[in-house]
């Protein structure tokens, strides 16, 4: 979202930036792409920031944006993307997602690298919260709806079960590439 100065120098509220055109490309052909699938975010157990996601609070975001409007990076880090998620819809445990690593990019090679060693299997969000409510008691935060922008591949994610599917099956090994 922007924010502008209005007359008299007070800050406008924000606005949405307009969406960019979808861009036609040819997909990865063999050996450029890894599968990779998970949980980007679980429902009814806190994250270590204490924040407590509901069913139900990524359905109008992906409405909105569908998964490809989802991006996905390396450690949150907008200037290293490194793939796309094909789908991303909730199911009773969470938000799942499934997309493809692009590994003829070096961060996306060095995610599946990674992967497959594994050294790495997180997966976290970046996202703006639309509506919460902080049970004051708890100090547990509920958050009812999520405007999601991202779904990094992390070292430490903040909620200990957003995780890719197991390490060393077929959905993270660099030898297997997929034809998308």
């Amino acid at each position: 979202r922007r924010r502008g100065r209005a007359p008299g120098g007070a800050l406008e509220p924000a606005r949405p930036i307009r969406r960019a055109r979808r861009v036609s490309a040819r997909p990865p052909l063999e050996g450029e792409s890894v599968a990779v699938s998970g949980y980007a975010s679980l429902f009814a157990t806190p994250d270590d920031a204490r924040d407590l996601v509901v069913r139900g609070a990524f359905r109008r975001s992906l409405s909105e944006r569908g998964a490809s409007g989802i991006r996905f990076l390396w450690q949150h880090d907008p200037a290293r993307p490194i793939g796309v998620w094909d789908r991303a819809f909730e199911d009773a445990r969470g938000l799942r997602v499934e997309g493809r690593l692009l590994t003829r990019t070096a961060a996306g090679a060095e995610a599946a690298h990674l992967l497959a060693g594994g050294a790495l299997d997180g997966l976290s969000i970046g996202f703006r919260t639309r509506s919460a409510r902080r049970d004051p008691t708890t100090g547990v935060r509920r958050v009812f709806d999520i405007d999601l922008w991202e779904v990094s591949l992390v070292t430490f994610p903040l909620h200990p079960g957003a995780r890719l599917d197991v390490p060393g099956t077929a959905a993270v090994s660099p030898l297997r590439a997929v034809r998308s």
